[in-house]
Order: structure tokens, then sequence, then C-alpha cells
């Protein structure tokens, strides 16, 4: 079955050192994407900075602290903050991670990877589709750099991811980026990884640098989005049908002019893209 997004084009992750720059300009940005939890709040500033965000642009919400594979119960005091959250920004997708993060008492504040099991694919997909359902909204899974792997492991991440949105008939918050960190980490081809999911559940896609590390590489948020992975999004977003294309930038900030002329280079590759495929070899 065919899922089918609009196109939002391309966007930015909206932070705060670059909100005064945002608010005088008003620039021609497509849309922008925030992290939920910044903005559950009760009232204030944040909420006023998001209202006038969103007179002017299109927001959709990303989340990082759902920790949707954790064995503590769902928090549906969370969930009811982000849906009333989702009521204000008229988001059309909400996302968060795969991964854990929670035990019963203990937050670690952090996207930790889970074993590629079919009982946690069972466990899982469960979840996903409860959040879904109450949410009212599609929902999506984002796609983790990984550091370690399980002993435990039954098959590789891409089977893992798939069959859990597909079990959860949820979608795919991918990012380009964390595949080559994983791929470089774990010593896998990305094509392996975009080759083997279903890319029609694919409504969203994230780009973002990296750092290279002795021995393999952090997905920081940091730098500029490096060639690789931009070759890489070329592949991807060619066979997606058109989604839309986030860039994040979270912390050693540039300029909000050259986080944003960083996330055009997408436009680029759009565009040869279309190029080839209205003018067929």
């Amino acid at each position: 079955m065919k899922h089918f997004f609009p196109n939002l084009g391309i966007g930015l992750g909206l932070r705060v050192p670059h909100y005064d720059a945002i608010f005088r300009d008003m620039p021609a940005v497509d849309w922008f994407e925030i992290i939920s939890e910044n903005f559950m709040v009760e009232g204030g500033k944040p909420l006023e900075n998001l209202e006038r965000i969103c007179d002017r642009y299109p927001v959709v919400q990303h989340g990082v602290t759902l920790a949707i594979g954790s064995p503590d119960p769902l928090d549906f005091n969370y969930l009811k903050r982000l849906k009333a959250l989702t009521k204000v920004t008229k988001t059309p997708w909400v996302s968060d991670h795969l991964c854990w993060g929670r035990l019963p008492g203990a937050h670690y504040h952090d996207l930790l990877p889970l074993p590629y099991t079919k009982e946690v694919i069972a466990y899982v997909a469960e979840r996903a589709r409860i959040v879904q359902d109450y949410l009212e909204l599609p929902f999506a899974l984002e796609n983790l750099s990984s550091y370690v792997a399980y002993n435990s492991d039954e098959m590789p991440e891409w089977d893992f991811y798939t069959q859990i949105v597909e079990k959860a008939d949820i979608y795919m918050m991918l990012d380009v980026n964390n595949i080559y960190v994983s791929s470089r980490n774990h010593g896998f081809e990305p094509s392996d990884y975009y080759n083997n999911i279903p890319l029609d559940r694919v409504l969203q896609i994230h780009l973002a640098g990296h750092t290279e590390c002795e021995g393999y590489l952090l997905d920081t948020h940091d730098d500029f989005v490096r060639d690789e992975v931009w070759a890489l999004y070329a592949k991807v977003y060619g066979r997606t049908q058109g989604v839309s294309t986030l860039l994040e930038w979270d912390d050693n900030f540039v300029s909000f002019e050259r986080t944003w002329e960083e996330a055009l280079k997408a436009k680029k590759f759009q565009n040869i893209l279309e190029e080839l495929y209205s003018h067929p070899s």
C-alpha cells in the first residue's frame, strides 16, 4: 500500500540562537521543525515565540523523550500534553526516535539502541500503534545513529525498522546522516539499508553533520553535511517520490544565513533529479 504525504519543501530545526534573525527578517524558509518538549509548557515566552512562528510558517513536531522501546508503561500524561501541542502547531505528523531511554523511576535523557529481536518488534510496534491512535495523526519513528550492537540481535537494523513500522502501520522519519554514521561504525553498505526498507513509508528526511572520532563517527549535529551524506541523500530522495527535507544543527552554531544556505543545498540535488526524470535517457 502506498502512503503519500505533503512535501513541505526544505526546512530547518528551529533553534534559539537563530531567533533574532528569523523574527527580524522572516526569511523564506519553507517550514520549521520544533523539538516538541521545548514547547510543552503552560505558557510564557516559548509559546509566544512558537505562535509567532506558526503565524508565518508550517511547523512540524519532533520529539526526543517518548522512548518508545522503554520497559515502563507509556506515559499518557506526556502524550496528553504532546497532543495538546499539535492543536497549536497544526503539525501534519509527529515523530520521535526508535530507541529506549527510561526505566521505571529513571530517565537517562539519551537515545539508546534496542536489541533487534522479534520480541522487541512486537513490543515496540504495539506501543507505536497506540501512540498513533491516541495522537490521531500520522506517527513516525526515526532511525538512530548506532555505536554498539547486542549479542542478542537476530537481524540487521533495516529489517528491524521495517518490521516495526509495517506491523504498527506507522511511518519512517529517515535520517540519512544516521544511516551513514551507522554504516561506518558497523561496516555495512548504506545501500543495504535503503534498498531494504519501505521507502513509501518515509514521510520526512533528516540531514545533519557528524564528527570524525578515533575509529568511529559521532552524530553531533554541529557541522556542515558531509559530501558522502549529500550523495546518500540524492539516492534516497530520488526514490521517495519527493518528501519533506530538514536540516538539523544543534551545537557550534553558525549564522542563520549560513545554516539556511547549507539546507538549500538539498534543492540543488532535487533539481538535478527532477531534470533527470523529466529528460530520461
